[in-house]
């Protein structure tokens, strides 16, 4: 039990920064470029690359080079269920998203009168 409780304090912490919480939202999407996070957060460069190293160190990101390009990825685990719960939350879906979603059908195997 303490092995699962030092493993839960050491993700908490890596969490616990609001700048690196909007990198992890931002990745929940899916895959994102050092250049493609920097354009959408309000980062300097150097800054960027600090947390996307704390992010790597601490196993919640994991990376692939194409070139000279850096792309970034949640890795898979207990940090990724975490992060798309709170962004389930915290980051309801845009009104643009919403409107060009498919409208739900309703119940399966119910006639309307």
């Amino acid at each position: 039990m303490a092995t699962h409780a030092d493993s839960a304090s050491r993700l908490l912490k890596s969490l616990a920064n609001a700048q690196r919480l909007r990198i992890l939202c931002l990745l929940v999407t899916g895959e994102s470029s050092v250049g493609a996070l920097h354009v959408q957060l309000d980062l300097s460069q150097s800054a960027l690359s600090q947390h996307l190293a704390r992010l790597r160190e601490d196993g919640l990101v994991i990376t692939r080079r194409e070139a000279q390009t850096i792309h970034y990825r949640l890795a898979s685990g207990p940090a990724e269920r975490v992060i798309q719960t709170l962004h389930g939350i915290y980051c309801p879906p845009r009104a643009e998203d919403v409107l060009t979603a498919s409208p739900p059908t309703g119940r399966p195997g119910r006639k309307r009168r």
